[in-house]
C-alpha cells in the first residue's frame, strides 16, 4: 500500500453515545465544507483495528475524539502523540482501540504525523445522538482549531465556521 502526501481528518467515537460521539459529528461537519484539496474526512466510529489501513494510506492523520481526562467539560487539547502512552489517561469507550492501534504503527514502522484534538467530555451518555449544550457550544470553536491547524501545515486559509 502507498502513501500519498495527503491529510486525513478522522473522527472518532460511538455517534450513538452522546458527547462521546463528538468526533464523528465534527468528521459529518466537516465533509460539507469546502476543504483544501488534499485533505480527506473520514467518520471512523469505533473502528479500531479496521482503521489501520488509512494511517497506513496517509502522512498526516488529524483525529478528533473525546476523552475522561477530569477537565472542565468542552475543554479543547491539541496533542501530538508518537507512543500510545502519549494519548489521555482516560480515554472514552474505545481507549484500547486507538492505543493499540498507535502501537501497531509503531511496530510496523508506518507511524504517520498524527495531531489529536481532544474534547474533555463530564460522561459517556447512553443511548442518544445529541450532543449536549456545553459541547455543542464549542463545536465551531474546534472546527476553526482545525482548519487553523490545516493553515500551519501549509495549505489554503479556509473560511472560518459560521454558526447557521
Amino acid at each position: 500500500m502507498t502513501k500519498n502526501k495527503r491529510t486525513l481528518i478522522m473522527g472518532i467515537g460511538n455517534y450513538l453515545m452522546g458527547d462521546e460521539g463528538i468526533g464523528v459529528h465534527i468528521a459529518n461537519l466537516l465533509e460539507q465544507e469546502q476543504l483544501p484539496e488534499g485533505v480527506d474526512v473520514l467518520d471512523g466510529g469505533t473502528g479500531g483495528f479496521y482503521l489501520l489501513e488509512y494511517f497506513e494510506m496517509y502522512d498526516h492523520v488529524i483525529l478528533v475524539d473525546a476523552t475522561l481526562d477530569g477537565n472542565e467539560t468542552g475543554t479543547i487539547r491539541l496533542i501530538k502523540p508518537r507512543f500510545a502512552q502519549d494519548f489521555p489517561p482516560a480515554m472514552s469507550t474505545h481507549d484500547i482501540g486507538l492505543k493499540d492501534l498507535v502501537s501497531a504503527l509503531q511496530v510496523l514502522g508506518k507511524m504517520p504525523e498524527i495531531d489529536l484534538f481532544v474534547v474533555s467530555i463530564a460522561s459517556v451518555q447512553q443511548q442518544g445522538i445529541e450532543l449536549t449544550p456545553e459541547i455543542e457550544s464549542i463545536v465551531p470553536h474546534l472546527i476553526d482549531e482545525i482548519k487553523s491547524l490545516l493553515v500551519k501545515i501549509g495549505l489554503p486559509e479556509i473560511e472560518p465556521h459560521l454558526i447557521t
